[in-house]
């Protein structure tokens, strides 16, 4: 059996655990992180406390070098270098590597990137396909290039949306799913036969960074978009409505298709009630008209209070059926072309 690959790790988020754990257990014999590149220890939380990303915490863990550089300078890439990787294996690093940084690893750096590519290149794929109403997302192994997540691919992982999939649950899914994109893969890059596919840039869509306005909602769109929204947006910047002059945040919702008539309370209104108009509660959610359709809140939160089931929480925040819940527009998420800073 071929010796195992020395590879280099550049990562800034816990997504890439499940992988790393893999790496150092039963994928060993495949590829073995000799050293990890993560952010500078940055301030969290109000506190403002300096602590260290979970990346750094497993690989200090590990015994493992960590190298924490601000800038990707030549004297950090001469530091890659004397580390004589294979491959350097790159997800959620935070960095726009140089390309004579991309070139040092014999076999090259490849990239694990949230979305099932050309779709959702960019910086928020996870919370963008569910959002935008997908079925279905994955992990891509792709080569780096300079142009936004546009190399070639090798091999994805697929991993289904369920409807009431948060972003939360879907980056648990994501992370899981590395192991087996990374099972299959490592043996043929080792043996020079895993081959690169161009993407299609015809087919290629983008996402952005998310803003905490992204969480605010347009109750003219229909219940369905809505929904999707909601749920792609937790845990951040997790959509939110004003009621009785609190952000009550809102952790889940759905969209039943059967539910379609916008009726207060038990009975009908009689007319067509204006799109945020809270219907009333059913067992499951807090109903909201829309313009097509009918959401349900399954989950809420009030400011310092814990997320709570719908039922549970306007048990402590009642809220009548009547009320109006503001409007805002939705700011797109995806477009066809990068979008501008």
């Amino acid at each position: 059996m071929a010796a195992p690959l020395n590879i280099v790790f550049l990562g800034s988020d816990p997504i890439a655990l499940p992988l790393l754990e893999w790496l150092a257990d039963g994928g060993q014999a495949l590829g073995r992180v000799t050293a990890v590149f993560t952010q500078p220890d940055r301030p969290v939380g109000r506190g403002q406390k300096v602590v260290a990303n979970g990346i750094k915490t497993w690989a200090i863990a590990r015994g493992l070098p960590v190298y924490q550089p601000e800038k990707l300078t030549e004297d950090v890439r001469g530091q890659l270098a004397a580390l004589s990787p294979d491959v350097a294996l790159v997800m959620a690093y935070g960095h726009i590597l140089r390309q004579d940084f991309i070139d040092t690893p014999r076999l090259g750096t490849l990239n694990l990137h949230a979305s099932l590519l050309p779709k959702y290149r960019g910086a928020s794929p996870i919370q963008t396909a569910i959002a935008n109403g997908e079925s279905e997302t994955g992990v891509s192994l792709m080569r780096i290039v300079r142009q936004l997540d546009a190399g070639p691919v090798a091999d994805a992982e697929r991993v289904p949306i369920a409807s009431l999939d948060t972003a939360l649950d879907i980056e648990g899914k994501l992370a899981v799913a590395c192991v087996p994109l990374l099972a299959r893969t490592l043996p043929r890059l080792a043996a020079g036969q895993l081959a690169f596919v161009e993407q299609d840039p015809a087919s290629a869509t983008f996402c952005r960074r998310l803003v905490k306005d992204d969480g605010r909602l347009d109750f003219s769109a229909s219940a369905a978009a809505l929904a999707a929204r909601i749920n792609g947006l937790f845990p951040w910047p997790a959509c939110s409505v004003e009621i009785a002059g609190q952000p009550v945040k809102i952790g889940l919702a759905d969209a039943p298709t059967e539910d379609t008539g916008h009726v207060i309370g038990d009975q009908p209104s009689g007319r067509e009630v204006p799109a945020g108009t809270v219907l009333g509660a059913d067992s499951e959610g807090l109903r909201v008209a829309t313009g097509h359709g009918v959401l349900r809140l399954l989950r809420l939160q009030r400011p310092g209070g814990r997320l709570l089931a719908a039922g549970e929480f306007l048990r402590g925040f009642p809220i009548a059926a009547g009320t109006r819940l503001p409007s805002f527009p939705l700011a797109p998420l995806v477009a066809r072309e990068p979008f501008r800073k």
